[in-house]
């Protein structure tokens, strides 16, 4: 488990090709490159991780970014995690995930959204099972492969509300230990 690099780009458009190109679970409607998923990459880090999970290559990847732009939103994210298929059911999904959360809250992230086109039980039984509650669904959102598809929602509380927060810190300014901390794999 380490941070994502721009050099991932080329992996991490390989794992999520398949899922835009055939399914409805992303309503991206053409792949994009590894160009593009660099410039994804850098366009995200520092102020929010973007997390790679190796094993002989990149296998999967998760990352968090900005939930809305208005200031208020400051200490929510979205979340996001994609795992190459044969690395499915072995879990390397929640150890990413694990990490992933684990950097936000040492960030100074107070809430995690994610959204889940529907039906996708393997992705909301992940999601729940890492602590994500359900809030609602947005019915019919999203056209795709000739049918119109749901969006469930799910939230993470990450840290303790109230007072005046802090300003999350960025990625790269977490101490050293701590990130290693995050991306070590639990015991």
């Amino acid at each position: 488990m380490r941070l994502a690099e721009t050099r991932d780009g080329d992996a991490i458009a390989r794992i999520y090709a398949p899922m835009v190109a055939t399914t409805p679970i992303s309503f991206e409607v053409d792949p994009p490159s590894g160009e593009q998923m660099a410039a994804r990459v850098s366009g995200t880090l520092p102020d929010h991780p973007w997390l790679v999970a190796e094993s002989d290559g990149v296998v999967g990847y998760a990352y968090a970014h900005r939930f809305h732009p208005r200031a208020a939103y400051d200490w929510t994210v979205e979340t996001s995690i994609y795992v190459d298929p044969t690395h499915w059911r072995q879990g390397g999904g929640r150890r990413l995930y694990t990490a992933l959360l684990a950097v936000l809250r040492a960030q100074g992230y107070r809430r995690a959204i994610a959204l889940v086109t529907l039906p996708n039980p393997a992705s909301v039984h992940l999601h729940e099972g890492m602590g994500f509650g359900p809030v609602g669904v947005y019915h019919r959102v999203g056209w795709k492969f000739g049918a119109w598809h749901d969006v469930g929602l799910w939230e993470l509380d990450l840290g303790a509300g109230g007072g005046d927060p802090a300003a999350p810190i960025p990625v790269t300014d977490l101490a050293p230990g701590v990130l290693a901390a995050a991306l070590a794999p639990a015991p």
